[in-house]
């Protein structure tokens, strides 16, 4: 208990008393606040123990730390293919390769597919290279699947570039569209061409003649735009069940120390 202000007994109080827990009343001054920081290790709720909380009691709290204050950071990831790829036959859909997780937050990269942790809306951009060894323009078409199942309206199609003199065409496609996950759902990007000689290209980094950082072939990033409001834990702490002296508080996998958190109790 963080405060212990002047509480009258039982059979009542001297007129000066009475004055002084009123007028601390009126002005604020009460009992019922504490303070607790969230467990860390990856753990998902913290346990509030304080003997003024019972089973209808409202729980109030702010974050009273920088790190408990700005430590919802929603779910993204950015992964990518480093190398070149080729398709093996044209005007057939392949699922376009991914090797490497850049940047990850509640979601993974295995065997090309990339798994969400929690269920919401996300934000879904692709970039790929394109380039084309032929003497015309040859069509490229590019698209996202869940599980394994086309997504409906997500298809981009472009021309890419044909090949003037020794220098190969090249043009990169870009999409984005929103998908609505839940946890455990996987995302892939699908890629048909209507001509191999159109492939896929990344630019190793270089030094000469002048100093230049590499470019993936494929990038994609996910990032959550706005959780689901029925599963999965909420992104802001909150209150998920209240007994006898103690409250939960649930909340995202938690490994930073020193979130700590004021509350007040009413009720």
């Amino acid at each position: 208990m963080a405060n212990q202000y002047r509480v009258l007994p039982k059979e009542g109080g001297n007129p000066r008393q009475i004055s002084e827990v009123v007028n601390n009343a009126m002005e604020g001054k009460i009992n019922s606040t504490g303070e607790f920081t969230l467990d860390t290790g990856g753990a998902t709720s913290t346990v509030i123990y304080d003997r003024r909380i019972g089973p209808d009691s409202v729980i109030l709290f702010m974050p009273t730390s920088l790190s408990s204050a700005a430590a919802n950071k929603y779910p993204y990831g950015l992964f990518e293919y480093d190398s070149n790829y080729t398709v093996a036959a044209a005007d057939t859909p392949y699922v376009l390769p991914l090797n490497s997780s850049e940047h990850a937050f509640g979601a993974s990269l295995s065997s090309n597919q990339i798994t969400v942790d929690y269920a919401g809306l996300y934000d879904v951009f692709a970039s790929v290279d394109f380039t084309n060894s032929g003497a015309q323009k040859y069509d490229v078409y590019v698209w996202f699947r869940v599980n394994g199942v086309n997504v409906p309206h997500t298809t981009v199609h472009i021309g890419v570039t044909d090949k003037q003199g020794a220098v190969q065409g090249a043009t990169r496609l870009f999409t984005d569209h929103p998908l609505d996950l839940s946890a455990s759902d996987y995302v892939e990007i699908v890629a048909a061409v209507s001509n191999t000689a159109v492939s896929i290209v990344g630019l190793s980094s270089q030094t000469t003649p002048y100093v230049r950082p590499s470019a993936p072939a494929i990038t994609i990033e996910v990032n959550l735009l706005q959780p689901s409001q029925t599963a999965d834990s909420a992104f802001e702490p909150y209150v998920s069940a209240r007994d006898k002296g103690q409250a939960t508080v649930s909340h995202l996998p938690n490994s930073v120390a020193g979130k700590t958190y004021s509350y007040l109790v009413i009720g």
